[in-house]
């Protein structure tokens, strides 16, 4: 049987010097990300058909952030975030992509207008986070509910300062919030106030209104 890959073996005795990409990558995304202020950044499945009605979706509701003079922030990858992509090149925003390099190769969707590549998650997370102004989720897996959960995390711990989080599909996202109120809030896990950080929209006017409405207020306040 064929070993899986896993880049992290590959490191070995040159393990301690990875400290230099690391840095790279932080000082890379520090001088170039502030550039695309103010951007919103959009996570869901790769394997999104481009049929899916909440491809269209997607796609949708960046053109309207475009044409409200928000840039747009994705993985670079296809589907969902080939989606918002497409719909941020069409109203003339900043399509940017932050790939991740990984064993299986992930091919960059071709709308994206400003891409930057990284080797590690956590250096591309912080990216994802210190320059957007709300996130969008869309339908996906468990790198769409990593970033989701690690989000609501940092609200919840005070670690940042509340900022739109916005899960797109009531239809998709039920089962998982029916499972937080019925077991993870019963059992004392989570608080009512914790299900607060974050909202369920589907309409692109509901989301665009809402991001709309954090940011002017969060500019009148600096």
């Amino acid at each position: 049987m064929k070993k899986r890959d896993y880049g992290i073996e590959k490191y070995g005795t040159e393990e301690p010097w990875r400290v230099f990409r690391i840095m790279s990558e932080f000082v890379e995304g520090f001088e170039k990300l502030p550039q695309f202020e103010p951007a919103v950044t959009f996570f869901g499945s790769h394997c999104m058909k481009k049929s899916d009605p909440y491809y269209k979706l997607a796609r949708a509701i960046a053109r309207k952030l475009a044409d409200e003079g928000f840039n747009v922030i994705t993985g670079a990858g296809g589907g969902a975030m080939e989606a918002a992509n497409c719909g941020a090149k069409e109203g003339g925003a900043h399509s940017i992509g932050m790939n991740i390099e990984l064993p299986s190769e992930q091919k960059p969707n071709r709308y994206i207008t400003d891409f930057f590549s990284f080797r590690y998650f956590f250096c591309r997370k912080v990216m994802f986070l210190k320059y957007a102004v709300a996130f969008i989720f869309m339908p996906g897996g468990f790198g769409t509910m990593d970033e989701f959960f690690e989000s609501v995390t940092l609200i919840q711990t005070r670690r940042m300062d509340p900022f739109p989080v916005i899960l797109v599909g009531k239809d998709y996202w039920h089962g998982m919030m029916h499972w937080l109120r019925q077991t993870v809030l019963k059992a004392g896990n989570i608080s009512e106030a914790d299900l607060s950080t974050f909202r369920i929209l589907d309409k692109p006017d509901d989301i665009v209104r809402e991001i709309k409405t954090f940011y002017k207020k969060h500019s009148q306040a600096k």
